[in-house]
């Protein structure tokens, strides 16, 4: 999985679910948990990072899954933790 994680398919979702999620965690400390009916910049970035990660993950999967499945799929994993993580605060404090 080291090999692996080297490619950039396999890293760069990671690197923008934790980007999305000090987004969320800078906006909550400099401003609070506030539920404005107006999104902000802030949602609007967490939203576009999150969004074009699909066709990262997309293309991970459809490249290296049938080459090595047990590797691809320990990638796949820490992708979808990093995701999770990103989302908990924003489903946790309803934003």
């Amino acid at each position: 999985m080291k090999s692996l994680i080297k490619n950039p398919a396999a890293w760069l979702p990671i690197a923008m679910s934790l980007t999305a999620l000090a987004t969320v965690l800078g906006t909550v400390a400099r401003f609070g948990v506030v539920h404005d009916p107006d999104e902000g910049a802030a949602a609007h970035i967490f939203q576009l990072l999150i969004a074009l990660q699909v066709p990262l993950v997309a293309y991970f999967a459809l490249r290296w899954l049938p080459k090595v499945p047990r590797q691809a799929l320990g990638v796949l994993g820490l992708q979808a933790c990093a995701v999770l993580a990103a989302m908990a605060p924003v489903y946790y404090w309803k934003l």
